[in-house]
């Protein structure tokens, strides 16, 4: 009955469905692949899967593809023989997983309506779906389990925002949580809130978070000289990196670059916004600033941008050599109450990091770095500029807090073959 029900609600929601997605790609530029979310994959690309077991791990957007990717790597070391396929739901997970030497196809995960579920696994036929975090998709779920291809949850975990709309709604999320073969949950309050929410306890396991197996090292000097030319950055000047802001930050940002500048005119700001599309309205604020900027997509080969400048990035992919530039690094999403983003990344390249209040995305990850004394959280605007100065002014203690962050990927990862462990038993 439940199904049912859902599939009848689904035929009224197509069209909606379909003008919000045409909206949102026509908006950021971006081709909407309709035909692809609805289950039709070009013969050309099947050929990339072809005669081979198929391992498909589901994505959605940037920060999964990227926490995906030790797991990815084991996979394609220890199932060479079988193709891998990822899927994403956003334009710009797709574009970043796309480029991922891993993987054998990437796709758009199809909608969850009955057709193009049902056509999108006759075309691929997988040995396995992995969906990393927390997507829930009964029609997928279901039509999977009807096929005897097992679905593992990876890297799950429920927000504290999220978990009261799925307990509100555990009626719903029941259905699919009953078919996945295995959920494995980055943390015990995440497992504890999966099984709240209807999830089978027998299948729960707690395997540790994905993303503190990302590649860590110390960034040398000469790395740093060539990456910085690369951007056209100054290169002795510090460089305080802003990354994954979001709207409401950026100002707060540009505030703070322009107090420190009185004190210290040697310094460079890299200002990242989490969405590329956004950049036209960050020019907007840079403009009204005065501040001089340029934008990653207008740079020429060889020039260099001169200190007190912005630069300001428009294109994705490129936040990992982004920190491995800088010497200070604020992590957006915190000023804000968005709920944070990933603070191992700074700390993969021994990069001091300062983020906000606003961390419930990442509550373990914050408190850990705080725990090993890799980054220093602020609470308001003002401390933001007070942390920026106390690093600035102090290398040794930024250099610390860099090391801090190195030793702290190095204690904590494992996550991956604890992954793999449990995957092996379904291959």
């Amino acid at each position: 009955m439940f199904y049912l029900i859902y599939n009848t609600i689904s035929i009224f929601l197509v069209v909606p469905v379909v003008m919000y997605h045409l909206y949102r790609s026509v908006s950021r530029g971006r081709p909407p692949a309709l035909v692809e979310r609805f289950g039709s994959i070009p013969n050309d690309l099947l050929q990339n899967i072809s005669n081979r077991p198929v391992i498909w791990l589901h994505a959605v957007s940037v920060g999964e593809s990227i926490a995906a990717r030790p797991l990815l790597k084991s996979l394609r070391s220890r199932y060479p023989d079988h193709a891998i396929l990822v899927s994403n739901t956003t334009e710009t997970g797709r574009g970043v997983a796309s480029d991922f030497p891993e993987i054998d196809l990437c796709i758009y995960f199809p909608f969850d309506f009955l057709p193009a579920v049902r056509r999108t696994l006759d075309q691929i036929r997988p040995a396995m779906v992995i969906i990393m975090e927390t997507e829930i998709w009964p029609n997928f779920t279901r039509e999977a389990r009807r096929r005897d291809i097992p679905v593992l949850l990876a890297n799950g975990r429920i927000s504290d925002r999220s978990f009261s709309g799925y307990l509100r709604f555990s009626w719903f999320f029941s259905h699919a949580l009953q078919l996945f073969s295995r959920l494995c949950m980055q943390t015990d309050l995440d497992s504890q809130r999966i099984t709240a929410i209807g999830a089978p306890a027998n299948r729960v396991v707690t395997t540790g978070n994905l993303k503190y197996d990302i590649p860590f090292r110390q960034v040398d000097d000469d790395e740093k000289k060539l990456l910085r030319a690369i951007y056209a950055l100054p290169e002795d000047v510090p460089v305080f990196t802003a990354a994954s802001t979001h709207a409401g930050e950026e100002q707060h940002i540009i505030n703070a670059y322009q107090t420190l500048l009185k004190s210290c005119r040697e310094l460079f700001l890299v200002l990242v916004p989490r969405h590329p599309e956004r950049s036209a309205e960050v020019s907007i604020l840079l403009e009204r600033s005065g501040l001089p900027f340029r934008k990653r997509t207008s740079l020429q080969d060889g020039e260099r941008l001169p200190e007190g400048t912005v630069l300001l990035v428009d294109t994705v992919g490129e936040m990992m050599n982004l920190y491995a530039l800088s010497d200070i690094a604020f992590v957006g999403g915190s000023l804000v109450a968005t709920g944070g983003h990933n603070l191992l990344e700074p700390a993969s390249r021994g990069v001091a990091c300062l983020f906000g209040p606003h961390m419930s995305n990442f509550r373990e990850i914050a408190a850990l770095v705080l725990t090993y004394q890799a980054g220093l959280q602020v609470e308001t605007p003002q401390e933001l500029i007070e942390a920026c100065q106390k690093l600035l002014i102090d290398r040794t203690l930024r250099l610390e807090y860099g090391r801090n962050g190195l030793k702290m990927m190095t204690e904590n990862g494992g996550a991956t073959s604890r992954h793999m462990e449990i995957i092996g038993t379904y291959l």
